[in-house]
């Protein structure tokens, strides 16, 4: 079997395994849509003018809800998946037979990126038809450009992140301890412009405020030709290899808790 069917095979494996579990559809899917919902009606939806240009609040929440998806898919759900794997022994499994460990690990890369696509198309209709949100078609590959290139970044994150963390019951508090301050003062549930400058400075180290500047440039009005957020992705590439390295350095496919 060629390598790109390999793949193939075990994608449609771990897709599987994704669609047939009920918690992970729901906390994929339901979770950024139903915090989209609450964000638009506790602020409401009313339009204010930034840079001459008038914006729906909701158009923040597109990206920022986009932003949430793509970090909740190819990073937070796959942390707490390979640690937990890893520990079951699953992985050790894996490594086992004959497919090459690549296989596993693009196929896990390719779930998530198929899933944060899919994710972010979805609020972005809901967005469009519910609230009214401009989708500019000009500037629309620019968007899916920040998807692909967000979703890429952050499983590398997630491969280096699991190898610290030694066991299952851990995973998700560690993780969520960690990407949660950083979804508030990334312009992720308040828009940047009410953040103050101490707080944005500490946001622009980290690649989560990055990747929802780079999709909601896509949104906004006030930008002009591609809407590609040049620096914002060169900054998400720096840190998506330095997690590839970090991950090809500890990573291990034995459970670390023994």
């Amino acid at each position: 079997m060629s390598d790109a069917r390999l793949v193939a095979h075990q994608l449609r494996y771990d897709l599987l395994v994704v669609l047939r579990d009920p918690q992970s559809r729901f906390f994929t899917i339901a979770l950024p849509v139903i915090f989209m919902v609450l964000l638009t009606s506790l602020f409401g939806n009313d339009t204010t003018h930034a840079r001459g240009h008038a914006i729906k609040n909701a158009t923040y929440y597109v990206a920022g809800i986009s932003t949430l998806g793509i970090i909740a898919t190819s990073f937070v759900n796959l942390v707490i998946t390979i640690t937990a794997q890893r520990e079951s022994g699953v992985l050790k499994r894996r490594r086992s037979t004959p497919v090459p460990a690549w296989v596993l690990i693009a196929s896990r890369a390719l779930t998530s990126v198929i899933l944060a696509i899919v994710l972010v198309a979805v609020i972005v209709v809901i967005g469009r038809i519910a609230y009214g949100v401009h989708v500019p078609s000009a500037t629309l590959p620019a968007f899916v450009l920040g998807v692909i290139v967000g979703a890429a970044v952050f499983c590398c994150l997630s491969f280096a992140a699991a190898s610290f963390i030694r066991n299952a019951d851990s995973a998700q508090p560690i993780i969520q301890a960690t990407i949660l301050p950083l979804y508030f003062i990334s312009g992720v549930f308040v828009p940047r412009d009410q953040l103050s400058s101490t707080l944005r400075d500490i946001a622009s180290v980290f690649p989560v405020s990055h990747l929802n500047n780079a999709l909601f440039k896509a949104f906004d009005p006030a930008t002009t030709g591609s809407g590609i957020a040049g620096t914002d992705l060169l900054i998400l590439v720096i840190w998506g290899a330095a997690g590839l390295v970090l991950a090809l350095w500890r990573f291990k496919w034995s459970p670390q808790s023994t």
